[in-house]
């Protein structure tokens, strides 16, 4: 019998009982996939990270399982390890600054913490691949089928520029959606079978993220992300996925640093905040960060079978 201790951590959010859960297994040295696969499964919450010792530099080793599935990269498990290295002193800071580099399956992710003691730290990652941006060459009326709304709730501009249903990743693909305001984002439902009808099996992205201006002061854009084959119905926050939409962003904007602000979960009850950048240059995103707090909730052991 094995005893591992585990943590988790609520992110993208800086109080408990918000944001997207976490679970962390510190000290995963040895464990197998299939173990991570079955432990991911059995905790089910959307991702479950697994630590262990990087073999080619770097600060630590991430493996990222859904119940369904290993991932190469995303971004709530990201900066939810941020800051568990930093709350648990397993990191070297400058006075309230540290950078990081986590091996995770897509290849080296830098990663820059923040801590203080008037709120929780915060992470943030730099995505490791430059944004890809396609279109996803689908008509408004299937687009707004795959969300059970009418075509008239899409969205017809963003960021000042006409938009339409776009297929963009920055590690993990997604295929976005605008949509015209938060009620028609609140009404939307996966339609899976519609999805399964008109974006091919072979698509560069099958996972549903929908966009929407938010009508909150001190936010840009409301978000919802739906991915049932990787066990995730629906997602409180999505990291990869804000950081392809602001791959998405980049083909909008001018060239500059841009900031935006998300908010994810709201439908959900579990309030989530998303700090984006887009670093703009010739006409596209050539760099996207997403940054947010995590708080520790719960600590645990499981006993795994030798």
């Amino acid at each position: 019998m094995r005893t591992l201790e585990f943590r988790t951590y609520d992110v993208f959010t800086d109080r408990r009982f918000g944001g997207n859960p976490l679970g962390i297994f510190p000290d995963a040295d040895g464990l197998e996939d299939a173990e991570m696969q079955a432990i991911a499964r059995e905790l089910n919450l959307s991702e479950t990270v697994f630590l262990s010792s990087p073999r080619k530099g770097g600060h630590t080793a991430v493996r990222i399982f859904t119940p369904g599935f290993e991932v190469p990269f995303a971004g709530h498990p990201t900066v939810g390890t941020g800051c568990y290295l930093a709350d648990a002193g397993r990191v070297d800071f400058d006075g309230d600054h540290a950078s990081i580099v986590l091996q995770e399956r897509i290849g080296p992710v830098p990663v820059t913490i923040r801590r203080s003691d008037e709120e929780p730290t915060f992470a943030r990652l730099t995505a490791a691949q430059v944004p890809m941006v396609r279109n996803a060459d689908l008509s408004r009326e299937n687009a707004a089928r795959i969300v059970r709304l009418e075509p008239d709730a899409l969205a017809e501009t963003l960021e000042g520029s006409p938009c339409e249903a776009t297929y963009a990743s920055a590690g993990l693909p997604y295929l976005v959606i605008p949509v015209r305001d938060t009620g028609a984002l609140a009404r939307a439902t996966l339609d899976d079978a519609v999805r399964a009808e008109v974006v091919p099996p072979n698509a560069p992205g099958r996972f549903i993220y929908l966009v929407a201006p938010s009508t909150s002061d001190d936010v840009d854009y409301r978000v919802r992300m739906f991915a049932p084959e990787a066990g995730v119905p629906e997602d409180p926050a999505t990291g990869s996925a804000a950081a392809a939409f602001g791959g998405y962003l980049g083909t909008r904007l001018p060239d500059g640093l841009h900031h935006r602000t998300l908010e994810q979960g709201i439908e959900m009850g579990r309030p989530s905040r998303i700090e984006l950048e887009v670093d703009v240059r010739a006409g596209a995103a050539d760099r996207t960060t997403v940054g947010g707090h995590a708080v520790p909730v719960t600590r645990g052991t499981l006993e795994l079978d030798s």
